[in-house]
C-alpha cells in the first residue's frame, strides 16, 4: 500500500464566513490599537472629521438613495428624519468627531490603586474592551459616532446598520476607513458588517470569542432580539418611554416650556417625552395652557378621562387614551396624558410603565423634588429641566454610543469610560505567596 502525502492544512481563516472574517480582522486591529498613545488616535479622529467634510457631497448623494427608497416604501416622516443626512448634519457630525478627539483618553486611567500590607503595588487601570459590535437602525449618524468613540477608547468596531441605510453607511465607512488608514492606523478598526440580510446579524450575535461586546440601538423589538438571542455579552440600551410630571407646586410657565421642549423639540429621539402626568391640584390652571401649547406644536394628546374635559372649546387634538398608550414610545407628534392624585401616584404610574430611560419633575418644592428623585429608578431623573438633556453630548461626554437602561457596567448615556474594561497590574519585588 502506498501512502499519500497529506494535503496542506487549510488556513482556518479561509473557511470563515465574510462576517467571521470581518470580526477576525477587527480583532487583529484592536490588538494593534490598544497600546497606541492618545496622539495617534486623535490624529486619526481629526483625519476622519476632515474627510467627512471634504467628501460631504459623496455622503449626501448616497444618503439620498436611502431616503428616496424609504419614502417609496411609505416610511414615516419621523423615521425618514432620522435617516436623512444634509450638508449641515454632516458638518455637525464632523464637529462631534473633533469633540471626541478633544476629550481625555480613558485608556490607562488608574481607577484605584494602593500599596498592599505586603508591599505589593496594586493598580486597577482602564483598558479597551476590544471588538465592539453595534447593531442599529436607520440612523447613519450612529455610524460615525460609534466609530469615533470606539477608536478613541482603543477599540475596533463592527457596524451593522439597517438595510434602509445601507448606501449611507457604506459611503460613511468608506470615508472613515480611508481616513484611518491614511493616518497610519489599521483601517480594519472600522468595518461595516458584510451583508444586508438578517443572517449577518444573527452571525454577529453569535460571534463569541471574536466580538467582545454588542450594543444594540433601536426599537424595542431589535433590542429584545439582540438581548435574547446573542451569545456575545450585550450592553442593553433601551427605548425611551419618558415622563414629565407637573407637580402641584410647579411654575406653570416653566412647566409649559419644559413640556413642549421635551415633547416637540425633536420627536424622533429616545429622550423625547411620551407621557405627561399632572397633579390634580394644578390641572385646572395648567392643562388649558398645556393643551393649547401642544396644539400649536402639532401634538395629538391621548388623554385619560380626567384630561378630556379640558379639551372642550380648545384647539387641542385630544383623543381617549387606551391601555397601550401608557407603554408606547411614539417617536411622533403624540403624547399620552393623565391627571394623578399625588406625587406618589405619579411615581406609581412611572414605575408601572417606564422603560427606565428619563423622567422629569417640574416643581418649586425641594421636598417634592427630593422625594421624586429618590423614588424614581431610571437612568436619569431631571428636576425642572427637559428630558431632552439625557444625551452624551449634552452631558459633556462627546457623541454617545447609546443610552444604557441596564444596571451592569454602564447606565445612562455611554461615553468613553463605558467603552473600556479594567485590568489589575500587580507589581512586586520578588514577592511570593
Amino acid at each position: 500500500m502506498t501512502s499519500q502525502s497529506a494535503s496542506p492544512s487549510m488556513n482556518p481563516y479561509d473557511a470563515m464566513s465574510p462576517v467571521a472574517q470581518a470580526a477576525y480582522r477587527a480583532r487583529a486591529a484592536a490588538a494593534d490599537i490598544a497600546p497606541l498613545p492618545r496622539a495617534a488616535k486623535d490624529d486619526a479622529l481629526l483625519a476622519m472629521a476632515d474627510a467627512l467634510e471634504v467628501r460631504t457631497a459623496e455622503i449626501v448623494q448616497a444618503n439620498a438613495e436611502d431616503v428616496a427608497k424609504a419614502r417609496e416604501a411609505g416610511t414615516s416622516e419621523s423615521v425618514v428624519d432620522r435617516l436623512t443626512l444634509t450638508p449641515e448634519r454632516v458638518r455637525a457630525i464632523a464637529a462631534d468627531v473633533r469633540h471626541v478627539a478633544a476629550l481625555p483618553d480613558p485608556v490607562g486611567e488608574v481607577v484605584r490603586g494602593s500599596t498592599l500590607p505586603n508591599g505589593l503595588d496594586l493598580r486597577q487601570v482602564r483598558v479597551p474592551l476590544g471588538v465592539v459590535g453595534i447593531i442599529y437602525e436607520a440612523r447613519p449618524n450612529v455610524t460615525v459616532d460609534a466609530a469615533a468613540l470606539c477608536l478613541k477608547a482603543g477599540n475596533a468596531v463592527l457596524l451593522r446598520g439597517s438595510s434602509s441605510a445601507y448606501a449611507s453607511n457604506t459611503a460613511l465607512v468608506r470615508v472613515l476607513r480611508d481616513a484611518v488608514g491614511g493616518a497610519g492606523l489599521p483601517a480594519d478598526a472600522v468595518q461595516l458588517v458584510p451583508g444586508e440580510s438578517r443572517d449577518s446579524v444573527r452571525e454577529l450575535m453569535r460571534a463569541r470569542g471574536l466580538v467582545d461586546v454588542l450594543i444594540p440601538r433601536g426599537g424595542a423589538s431589535l433590542i429584545r432580539t439582540v438581548v435574547e438571542k446573542s451569545t456575545v455579552p450585550v450592553i442593553e440600551t433601551g427605548t425611551g418611554n419618558c415622563h414629565v410630571y407637573v407637580d402641584a407646586e410647579a411654575d406653570i410657565d416653566m412647566a409649559v416650556d419644559i413640556l413642549i421642549n421635551s415633547k416637540a423639540q425633536r420627536v424622533s429621539v429616545c429622550n423625547a417625552a411620551e407621557t405627561l402626568l399632572v397633579h390634580q391640584d394644578i390641572a385646572p390652571r395648567f392643562l388649558p395652557r398645556a393643551l393649547e401649547a401642544l396644539a400649536e406644536a402639532g401634538v395629538t394628546v391621548h388623554g385619560d378621562e380626567r384630561v378630556l374635559p379640558y379639551a372642550e372649546g380648545s384647539k387641542a387634538t385630544v383623543v381617549p387614551a387606551t391601555a397601550e398608550d401608557w407603554e408606547t414610545e411614539y417617536l411622533s407628534y403624540d403624547i399620552a396624558a393623565a391627571v394623578v392624585d399625588s406625587l406618589d401616584a405619579a411615581v406609581a404610574h412611572i414605575r408601572l410603565w417606564t422603560s427606565g430611560h428619563t423622567e422629569a419633575i417640574v416643581t418649586t418644592s425641594q421636598a417634592a423634588a427630593r422625594r421624586f428623585t429618590q423614588l424614581v429608578d431610571s437612568t436619569t431623573v431631571a428636576v425642572n429641566a427637559s428630558t431632552r438633556f439625557t444625551d452624551g453630548g449634552q452631558f459633556g461626554f462627546g457623541a454617545e454610543i447609546g443610552i444604557s437602561t441596564q444596571k451592569l457596567h454602564a447606565r445612562g448615556p455611554m461615553g468613553l469610560p463605558e467603552l473600556t474594561s479594567t485590568k489589575y497590574i500587580v507589581t512586586g519585588d520578588g514577592h511570593i505567596r
